[in-house]
């Protein structure tokens, strides 16, 4: 079998998804499955389908144009589909085209939308994004209502809703606080324009333990969260630890060694800079045996990786991984199995030289 490769359990994906949809619909809030780690896997979008989530979410609009066109499942075909980083002018008539809803922040965006959406004869939905402490994406507070009167005045243009993000670029966590304030934000709207929002996403993975935490009375208008690393690795994303009764091995990363041999640990000879411009940190641990797996940056976060017990992780050049073994000797052609953190995952399926093998769900799923 080919080498390196990322096996993809899709039973395990429809138990994390399935768990959680069941979980959170409890507290009345729907899942939008993202696909973005998956790289819009058609086998992986059509399993969170058929685990329940409502709508299914991708940063890329390649990713979901290939969901949307190489889907052979109706499932998959009529799913709704958002577009869940901001639309770049350069890519509106396809955003128009092959998204239900896009997340928006910028008004000249949204109108650009609007043309477009009137020149293809379809409406285009708007989820608005407001900034409540990340400082990813979003609109301030403040501005909110003035950007909603423009937004609901434009033609073949469906005012969704609005949402926010958390725990991305500054690691704030969701709370009680903020997410009293997004459903405040959702109070005022409703009141100031006399209408109903549909959907008040509170955010992503990283509000899965607020939620599940939170007494329904006690969640406020929040409806909707955008979940991927959650239902794909089952851990959370504010201090990576599993969700119980979640699998957090439904990827499992699969490289060949190419070297395997007793060498010093500590380098010899004038030392500079690594290949990737990191300095050098050698402990002497004496001889030790050393495996060269061929597998690399190019390829994986090599930081994302977990080896099984008794294999330590040491390296990675472009396309190296070298790994210590004290348990026994791995010869050449032999594979060593890892699991992934969200980092390597992103990074392993978008990497052309890792093959992806899906495991099929069994017969009646």
């Amino acid at each position: 079998m080919a080498a390196p490769r990322l096996e993809i359990d899709l039973e395990k994906i429809y138990h994390n998804a399935n768990e959680l949809v069941v979980r959170l619909a409890e507290h009345d809030i729907s899942v939008t499955g993202v696909t973005k780690a998956a790289l819009g896997s058609v086998e992986v979008a059509n399993t969170l389908l058929r685990a329940g989530v409502t709508s299914l979410g991708d940063s890329r609009l390649e990713s979901i144009k290939a969901m949307r066109l190489n889907g052979n499942d109706v499932l998959l075909r009529d799913a709704s589909m958002m577009l869940i980083r901001s639309p770049m002018l350069s890519e509106i008539e396809q955003v128009v085209r092959y998204a239900d809803t896009s997340c928006n922040t910028e008004i000249s965006v949204i109108k650009k939308l609007s043309l477009e959406a009137q020149k293809q004869g379809r409406t285009h939905q708007i989820l608005l994004m407001v900034e409540l402490g990340d400082l990813r994406e979003g609109i301030m507070p403040g501005d909110l209502i003035a950007t909603v009167g423009e937004v609901i005045g434009l033609p073949n243009i469906v005012f969704k809703g609005i949402g926010s993000n958390f725990a991305c670029r500054s690691g704030v966590s969701p709370d009680a606080t903020n997410m009293a304030e997004l459903s405040e934000l959702s109070d005022r709207v409703e009141a100031t324009f006399n209408l109903t929002l549909d959907t008040v996403s509170g955010g992503n993975s990283a509000n899965l333990l607020w939620a599940l935490n939170t007494n329904v009375s006690d969640k406020g208008r929040i409806n909707s969260l955008r979940l991927g690393e959650a239902i794909l690795l089952g851990c959370d994303p504010l201090h990576r630890q599993p969700i119980e009764g979640l699998h957090t091995d439904a990827f499992t990363l699969i490289a060949e060694v190419i070297e395997s041999k007793l060498k010093p640990s500590q380098p010899w000879g004038d030392i500079a800079q690594m290949a990737f411009g990191e300095a050098p940190l050698a402990i002497d641990r004496g001889t030790v045996r050393q495996t060269i797996l061929a597998i690399g940056r190019q390829d994986v976060d090599p930081d994302g990786l977990r080896a099984s017990v008794g294999n330590q992780i040491y390296g990675a050049s472009s396309d190296h991984l070298i790994v210590e073994c004290a348990n026994r000797e791995l010869i050449v052609g032999e594979e060593m199995a890892f699991q992934v953190n969200y980092s390597a995952l992103v990074r392993a399926m978008t990497s052309p030289f890792v093959a992806k093998i899906i495991l099929p769900m069994p017969v009646g799923r």
